[in-house]
């Protein structure tokens, strides 16, 4: 049932990515235009469907489920962190490689994914997940991709989504319900946090270069590790942990961890890529690529976690 209702959510997000796509070839409007829409989606949305998972009623079952989330959510980047390593010894990354593989779309993906597969009640374990990453990224990714090992603190510090993790854990842990309207107002923005997201994405896909993305043999490898042999691996390791521990509702909880990290690769590290003088094309068609393939990869790991 619950794979029936992933891929059912699936279709719904691509078909929306595919009216982003058309649009754009039709020239109603351009591949550029959609950095307006990234904008408010990073500023605005991503902020709100943060808040608004945490906008439920307080019990000591979610919070000791939030904290498993947490957990798993360290241990895997930390298991992504080795596996990534040994791997590196016989493949020898790129830096636009090793974050493709380790860092996840889960910002984009997660929120409307779980709410549509499972209810949004459940968002709030998504949010543990989507914290770490956010931590790693602007740490390990961030000097993975200058080459380097100094850390921006302040640009971690001052992430406005960071930020709104802090807000809404406050807010429920010290059992505060935000005023009707203004609850309403967060819930409405953060509804609309995946149709936006996959638009963005189709106006973005429709300026790539589809003969660079199939003929590049590298590409097959990456896509391989990051869509199947790593995410295999934790499903593994999130297996083994969901009948070890003895929080209530432990198997859901741990999938949506799982569903995090199956997502395809990050676009953060294209922007990145961008502005650290890596290989941005390069990245952008692993997030291509890895993006086509998760309709089929994503229904398998849920099922194989799921027997």
């Amino acid at each position: 049932m619950i794979t029936f209702l992933l891929i059912q959510q699936l279709l719904v997000l691509f078909l929306i990515m595919g009216c982003g796509y058309f649009l754009v070839k039709i020239h109603l409007v351009q591949s550029q235009e959609s950095q307006t829409l990234s904008v408010l989606t990073l500023y605005l949305i991503m902020p709100c469907v943060i808040i608004n998972a945490f906008q439920i009623e307080y019990s000591d079952e979610i919070r000791d489920g939030f904290l498993l989330a947490l957990l798993a959510a360290i241990s895997i980047h930390i298991l992504l962190f080795l596996l990534t390593w040994i791997l590196d010894r016989f493949f020898h990354f790129q830096a636009v490689e090793k974050a493709s593989i380790i860092y996840s779309n889960a910002g984009n993906l997660i929120i409307p994914l779980v709410a549509g597969v499972l209810g949004a009640e459940w968002e709030i374990y998504a949010s543990a997940f989507m914290c770490v990453q956010m931590i790693a990224l602007w740490t390990h990714g961030q000097s993975l991709m200058q080459g380097t090992s100094s850390v921006n603190w302040k640009k971690i510090l001052c992430n406005v989504n960071l930020i709104a993790i802090i807000v809404g854990a406050f807010l429920f842990f010290a059992k505060i319900s935000l005023p009707a309207v203004l609850a309403d107002t967060l819930n409405s923005l953060a509804s609309t946090i995946g149709p936006i997201s996959m638009l963005v994405l189709g106006m973005l896909l429709a300026d790539v270069s589809w003969r660079n993305v199939f003929l590049g043999k590298r590409i097959y490898l990456i896509t391989l590790l990051k869509m199947i042999v790593l995410p295999g691996m934790i499903l593994l390791f999130l297996r083994f942990l969901s009948h070890t521990v003895p929080t209530a509702h432990a198997r859901t909880i741990l999938l949506i961890s799982l569903l995090a990290v199956i997502t395809p690769s990050a676009t953060t590290v294209t922007q990145m890529a961008q502005i650290y003088s890596q290989d941005a094309p390069y990245a952008s068609t692993i997030n291509v690529m890895t993006t086509i393939l998760c309709i089929v990869t994503m229904p398998l790991m849920v099922t194989l976690y799921l027997l």
